[in-house]
C-alpha cells in the first residue's frame, strides 16, 4: 500500500468519486461505442438517413445499458444518491433505443426529433452529474464539456430537422466522435484515480 509523503497528504476518495472510479471501464465503453458509431457514420458509403437514425438508436440502447450498469454497480455501503444521475442517463438511453428500434413505421423526422430530445436530456444529466462531482474533485471539466456538447447537438437537430441528409450525417458523426473522445478522457482520469486513491481531490 502506498505511503503518503509529506508533500502528498492522505486523501480518501469521496463516495461519488469512488463509485465512478471503480467502474471507470463502463464510461470508457460508452466513449468507445460513441467513437465507433461516429466513424461508421463517416465511412459507411451511401448510408441513408433512416439507417443512420436506426444505428443511432442501437448506440443509444448500448450507451444506456452501460450508463445504468455504472449506476447499479456502485460500491456497497455507499449511498445510491450519488449515482442517481447515471441511472437516469441509462434509462433515457435504453428508452430511446427501444423506441427507435421498435417503431419501424415512424418517420425519419420524428426519429430525429426524438433523438434530439434524448441528446438534450442526456446532456443535462451529464452536466448535473459533473456539478455534483465538482464537489469532490477539482477541474472536472471533461464531463461538463460532454454534457454541453450533447445539449448543443440536440438543439441543432431540433432546430434544423429538415436540413440535407448529408449535413445531418456529418453533424451526427462529428458529435459522436467528439462526445466519445471526451468520455474516454474522463474515464482515463477516473482510472488514474482508481489506481491511486491517495491522489488529492
Amino acid at each position: 500500500m502506498a505511503t503518503p509523503s509529506p508533500n502528498r497528504p492522505l486523501v480518501l476518495m469521496r463516495p461519488m468519486l469512488h463509485d465512478l472510479a471503480k467502474n471507470w471501464w463502463l464510461i470508457l465503453l460508452r466513449g468507445i461505442c460513441a467513437i465507433i458509431f461516429g466513424v461508421l457514420a463517416f465511412m459507411w458509403p451511401g448510408i441513408s438517413l433512416v439507417t443512420l437514425v436506426l444505428l443511432y438508436g442501437a448506440f443509444a440502447l448500448v450507451d444506456g445499458v452501460f450508463g445504468l450498469g455504472a449506476a447499479l454497480l456502485g460500491s456497497k455501503g455507499l449511498t445510491p444518491g450519488s449515482r442517481w444521475w447515471l441511472a437516469v442517463l441509462g434509462i433515457l438511453g435504453i428508452a430511446a433505443g427501444i423506441v427507435t428500434l421498435g417503431w419501424p413505421g415512424i418517420s425519419a423526422l420524428v426519429l430525429l426529433l426524438f433523438i434530439a430530445g434524448w441528446a438534450i436530456a442526456t446532456g443535462v444529466m451529464e452536466i448535473v452529474g459533473a456539478i455534483q462531482l465538482r464537489k469532490e474533485i477539482d477541474n472536472e471539466w471533461w464531463l461538463i464539456a460532454s454534457g454541453i456538447l450533447s445539449v448543443i447537438f440536440g438543439l441543432v437537430l431540433a432546430l434544423q430537422p429538415g436540413v440535407g441528409a448529408l449535413a445531418l450525417i456529418l453533424v451526427i458523426g462529428a458529435f459522436a466522435i467528439v462526445h466519445g473522445a471526451l468520455l474516454v478522457m474522463f474515464a482515463l482520469r477516473l482510472r488514474a484515480r482508481n489506481a491511486d486513491p491517495l491522489l488529492p481531490s
